[in-house]
């Protein structure tokens, strides 16, 4: 007897064309595949008339402290995610102290206590106080550079580099994905290509993948592109693009051009891929409106100058040179969505040119002053993409899919703060709008492109496939019915459509509602658990 039956469920994933078959579970792993009516079975779900697959992998994902707070991951969950991986830049480890306490300090509405000092650590503490989902991670270089260098505009020594190389082989050797990088922010921006290049050769001795947001992606979108596939090219290294843009309406057309310069490459055997959020606003800081030389010393430093008025001026002179409102930026386009301090709330939820005519000052002004008065990066969406450039990407077989956000709860501490939809909607916006509504591309590939790519490109064994063997990482969904229900004026609302999410053999969603259980395990690169 079988522990639990999927009975009826049209089966992708399963190395065989789309067919009607059930599907079984002996503890964490798939059993067996095929007709299974005089079978019995501990648990029985009914999935007939629905879709089932692999559950979701989504190779980028900032819910480090949401799943933390709130281990059921419900945003997420909603959506048939069964594996959340970190990374972009910023990760949980190696942490100095100092570091510590800056994460404890800037997440105090979550009650956040660092007792962990490396990666892997923070990995094993998630699997022992439960989660609902799998997590895994990579090595940010905002981490390991300010661990090693601080926050210095400067190239590393030699002496600091060799460091850098080793704590970045510690952390591979127990499991890590390889490295990210976030290289359009302070500090990671101060780093060089061949600094990247000498770390990467480190992630491909243990067979790892790099990845990135890239340096540029407004007009010098193109040449950020070539640094990768350079990166890429001499550490001899897999890598990946972080939601791939072409970000304001000028830069808009080099996204076409960068698309077929990656289709070159990949002819020529490069292994280079890269992943979207199916929206047209990106989420950041208001403080990447401000030139990186102000940002040396790190956060602190940069609220410090703009509390000191000559400073400020400074600032303000430098960032009215030229065009400030660089990629499109126009203050009608930046939506304030999060501030830490209470008494900016105020502004959560409106544009920068309605703070600006609220305050009655020019809209840089008002976002410095904001910055300030927050002392913190002021989440921010940035309205500057092209729909149809979105749906060029969707066309192109080696990009996949991601969130770029934090999983939440409507009912947890971030549950009253405005946010970007796409951390409750990106995977059933790609099923419904851009799959059945829109037939950008067709429903076996985008659940290929959720599953199996990435977990082949991670080197996470035995998951991403419905085959014997396998761990039970599955998700049934209605592909009439599944869509995105969160919009930036309403975005705390689940998706719908997902029926029923099993993780590593336990049904962690089912009839559509979160059953509580935390069936997640902190996964490791080239592990088989």
């Amino acid at each position: 007897m079988y522990d639990l039956i999927l009975r009826g469920g049209t089966l992708y994933g399963a190395d065989r064309d789309p067919e009607v078959a059930d599907l079984a579970v002996t503890g964490d792993r798939v059993a067996a595949v095929g007709p299974l009516d005089q079978t019995d079975a501990a648990r029985t779900l009914d999935v007939s008339g629905l879709v089932v697959a692999p559950g979701f992998i989504n190779i980028l994902s900032h819910s480090y402290f949401s799943i933390w707070n709130d281990p059921r991951s419900l945003s997420e969950l909603h959506q048939g995610v069964t594996t959340q991986v970190f990374g972009e830049g910023d990760t949980m480890g190696p942490l100095t102290a100092d570091m510590s306490r800056r994460l404890e300090r800037d997440n105090a509405e979550l009650d956040l206590q660092v007792t962990w000092g490396r990666l892997s650590d923070f990995l094993t503490l998630l699997e022992q106080r439960g989660t609902a989902q799998n997590v895994a991670s990579f090595v940010g270089n905002g981490t390991l550079r300010p661990f090693v260098v601080g926050y210095d505009d400067r190239p590393v020594t030699a002496a600091e580099l060799d460091q850098m190389r080793g704590l970045l082989a510690e952390e591979m050797a127990d499991g890590a994905l390889g490295l990210s990088t976030a290289l359009i922010y302070p500090p990671e921006s101060y780093a060089s290509t061949q600094e990247l290049v000498a770390l990467c050769r480190v992630v491909a001795d243990s067979g790892g993948m790099y990845i990135s947001h890239i340096r540029d992606e407004s007009a010098g979108l193109e040449q950020a592109v070539e640094e990768l596939l350079c990166i890429s090219a001499e550490a001899e290294v897999p890598a990946e693009i972080y939601h791939l843009k072409a970000s304001g309406r000028a830069n808009w057309p080099a996204l076409p051009r960068v698309l077929d310069r990656i289709d070159a490459a990949r002819q020529q055997g490069r292994a280079v891929t890269a992943d979207v959020y199916p929206y047209t606003a990106s989420g950041t800081g208001l403080t990447t409106l401000i030139p990186d030389e102000f940002h040396e010393g790190g956060p602190d430093a940069l609220y410090d100058r703009l509390a000191d008025p000559a400073s400020r001026t400074a600032i303000r002179a430098a960032m009215g040179e030229g065009d400030r409102w660089e990629g499109g930026k126009r203050p009608e386009d930046v939506l304030i969505l999060s501030t830490r301090k209470a008494r900016n709330r105020r502004f959560q939820g409106r544009t920068l040119a309605q703070v600006a005519e609220l305050e009655g000052v020019d809209p840089l002004d008002a976002a410095l002053e904001l910055i300030a008065d927050d002392r913190s990066r002021v989440g921010t969406a940035f309205f500057t993409m092209s729909e149809d450039n979105l749906r060029e990407e969707l066309c192109r077989p080696w990009v996949g899919v991601c969130s770029d956000a934090a999983s939440i709860s409507p009912a947890g501490p971030l549950g009253s703060t405005p946010t970007h939809p796409r951390g409750y909607g990106s995977f059933a916006r790609v099923l419904g709008r851009y799959v059945r509504d829109e037939h950008v591309l067709d429903l076996a590939d985008a659940i290929d492109r959720m599953t199996v790519k990435p977990v082949s490109a991670l080197g996470l064994t035995d998951r991403g496939r419905l085959t014997p063997g396998s761990y039970a990482d599955i998700v049934a969904f209605d592909a009439v019915k599944v869509a995105d229900t969160a919009t930036f004026t309403e975005p705390h609302r689940f998706a719908v459509g997902i029926s029923a999410v099993v993780v590593n053999g336990q049904v962690a969603v089912q009839d559509g509602q979160s059953t509580g259980v935390l069936a997640g395990r902190a996964l490791r690169r080239g592990s088989s658990r």
